[in-house]
C-alpha cells in the first residue's frame, strides 16, 4: 500500500483500526504502519488464554532470586524515554477543595470586554481597561453594556495566583534559578525570550530535579545541542 500518497488523517484512521499509537510526524506514522504489516498475524483468543495460563504457571515456579534487576531497570528507562509522567503537586484537602471552588467561580464569571470593542478590532484583542469617559455608557452601567470588572469578581484568596494544576509558577530565565525549587509545590515557566539552546538545557536540568515545566515545547536538537 502506498502510504506516502495518503494524508495524515487517513494514516491515523488506519492506525486506529490496528490499535496503534496515532501521535507523531507523518514519517513516524508510515514507519508504524509498515512495521505492523511485517508483524505476525494476531493470535486467537483461545490460544491467547492458554498462553496466559502457561505464563502464570511459569511465573509461580520461578524464584525471586533469579530476577535480574539490572535488565528490569533498563527496560523501565526505555519506557520512560517514550512517555514521562508529568509531575503533580502535593496538595492537602483544603487546597484541592479551594481549586474546585475557583474553577466553578470561573465558569460563571462574565467575559469582560473593553468599551466599544465591537467597533474597533484592535480593542477586541487587547485586555481590560476601565472606562473613564464622563459620558461613557459602560461606566454609567446603562443597559445592554458589557459588565465591568469589580472586586466582587475576585476568586477565593487561598489559591489566588496558583496554576490550575495547583502548582506555584516560578518564572525561570537561567539555569541557576532552578536550584532550591520544591518539585512538590513549584513548577517552572521558562521566559519567552529564552532561546532553544538554553531552553533544552533547562529542560534536562528540570527533569533531573523532578520539576515540571509548564510551557515545555518540542525542540529538534541538531549538532552540538544533542
Amino acid at each position: 500500500m502506498d502510504y506516502e500518497s495518503m494524508t495524515v488523517a487517513q494514516l491515523k484512521d488506519l492506525l486506529r483500526e490496528r490499535d496503534l499509537k496515532i501521535g507523531g510526524k507523518k514519517s513516524e506514522l508510515i514507519e508504524r504502519l509498515a512495521g505492523s504489516e511485517s508483524s505476525p498475524e494476531p493470535v486467537s483468543e483461545e490460544t491467547q488464554n492458554i498462553e496466559e495460563e502457561v505464563e502464570i504457571e511459569e511465573s509461580d515456579v520461578t524464584d525471586e532470586e533469579d530476577f535480574d534487576e539490572e535488565i528490569f531497570d533498563e527496560e523501565w528507562e526505555d519506557e520512560d524515554e517514550e512517555y514521562v509522567t508529568r509531575q503533580k503537586p502535593v496538595l492537602d484537602d483544603e487546597t484541592k477543595a479551594a481549586l474546585l471552588t475557583r474553577k466553578s467561580q470561573r465558569s460563571s464569571m462574565p467575559k469582560f470586554r473593553r468599551q466599544e470593542w465591537f467597533r474597533y478590532f484592535r480593542l477586541a484583542r487587547t485586555g481590560w481597561r476601565k472606562p473613564k469617559g464622563y459620558q461613557s455608557k459602560q461606566r454609567l452601567n446603562m443597559k445592554y453594556r458589557t459588565p465591568m470588572v469589580r472586586i466582587g469578581h475576585r476568586k477565593i484568596a487561598s489559591v489566588r495566583g496558583l496554576h490550575p494544576s495547583g502548582f506555584e509558577e516560578v518564572l525561570v530565565n537561567t539555569l541557576s534559578e532552578l536550584d532550591g525549587l520544591d518539585p512538590e509545590r513549584q513548577a517552572v515557566r521558562i521566559g519567552s525570550k529564552v532561546g532553544n539552546r538554553k531552553r533544552s538545557v533547562i529542560h534536562d536540568r528540570a527533569d533531573q530535579l523532578g520539576l515540571r515545566v509548564l510551557n515545555r515545547r518540542r525542540i529538534q536538537r541538531k549538532g552540538d545541542m544533542r
